[in-house]
């Protein structure tokens, strides 16, 4: 992810649902670039924060092997306009996770205020295009450890979530070479 609409993770429960938060800050140039003179979080930009906050909890129910991309945005309603000192907390809930793809839900709710209600579609990307990787491992690694996933993430049995071990492998083969 190249861009991040999401500051951390505060809630994961893996394949069932997933709580992220975005604070809005005036130090972001897409809020001088949308419509000048008026700071304000695009939706769009709001939608690509829950597709983060989803397509993670949809890859971790993979253990991070699929690579998911959104495929279609279903419903977005929308209430106000997000601006500078604004936090969004994202609430994701899983439907349904399949093999070839994922129905997520979710809110967003500044404070106590609802401000979006959003469903979206999630694709795996075909297995055999082995030669495009959307992220390196380690790197991948990183952000997640960034996101907090693995410090609130919780197992369906209430177990902590690990970083999988292919990760950590090629990781420490990197560590290594270094």
């Amino acid at each position: 992810m190249r861009w991040f609409w999401v500051d951390k993770f505060v809630e994961f429960e893996s394949g069932k649902a997933a709580k992220s938060v975005k604070l809005v800050s005036l130090a972001e140039e897409h809020l001088h670039d949308h419509f000048v003179g008026i700071p304000m979080m695009p939706h769009s930009l709001v939608i690509e924060g829950i597709a983060q906050t989803g397509g993670l909890l949809v890859a971790e129910h993979y253990d991070f092997r699929e690579r998911v991309v959104l495929a279609k945005v279903s419903k977005a309603i929308f209430h106000f306009v997000p601006v500078p000192g604004d936090q969004l907390t994202y609430s994701v809930q899983a439907h349904d996770i399949r093999e070839d793809g994922a129905y997520v839900s979710a809110t967003s709710h500044c404070g106590d205020r609802l401000h979006g209600e959003v469903e979206l579609f999630f694709a795996h990307l075909d297995e055999q295009d082995t030669d495009r990787q959307l992220f390196d491992t380690v790197d991948f690694l990183q952000l997640l450890r960034m996101l907090k996933i693995f410090e609130v993430g919780k197992k369906s049995d209430g177990t902590p979530i690990e970083p999988p071990q292919y990760m950590l492998e090629v990781e420490a083969a990197q560590l290594s070479q270094k």
